[in-house]
């Protein structure tokens, strides 16, 4: 249905009208909004269970265009990267609160900045969201350097 008043379309959107396990891996891999939050290291507090984020980025993720260098092959290569397709409804609290997919899977909508709303890839770097440019290199730290490398991920918005 096309607003005549505006000429702004209404037709129903995949990711409203299906569950992420319905979606087509061309439909899954387009929800992914390039923020790069998903690819640095994170750890949870034995305390509290809040998940923290650092700024240290996964050897594959390459910080100028926030993507993997090596999507194909990543979980060879890093072992312990997330398979998001695969993962536990337990384990959605390790994505941001941001991600589309966790998102969906909680039954909220995506945010205004989300290139498939906005139709705007750049976008979420934009609306400050991504991690580009915020990361530094995952080489071998030592527990104390991964704690002062704790981030908030949403500071620089």
């Amino acid at each position: 249905m096309i607003h005549e008043c505006c000429g702004i379309s209404e037709r129903p959107v995949y990711w409203e009208q299906k569950t992420l396990a319905q979606m087509s891996d061309d439909e899954w891999e387009s929800l992914c909004d390039g923020c790069g939050r998903c690819c640095v290291w994170k750890f949870e507090d034995a305390d509290s269970g809040e998940i923290l984020y650092t700024d240290i980025r996964c050897k594959l993720f390459d910080d100028d265009h926030c993507r993997c260098l090596d999507y194909q092959h990543r979980a060879q290569i890093v072992p312990d990267c997330m398979n998001i397709r695969q993962m536990e409804d337990k384990h959605y609290a390790w994505l941001p609160e941001t991600c589309a997919y966790r998102l969906l899977h909680e039954g909220k909508p995506l945010f205004d900045w989300h290139p498939l709303i906005s139709g705007n890839a750049a976008s979420v770097h934009q609306a400050g969201i991504s991690l580009r440019h915020h990361t530094v290199c995952g080489q071998d730290f030592c527990e104390a350097d991964i704690v002062r490398h704790i981030i908030d991920p949403d500071a620089h918005n």
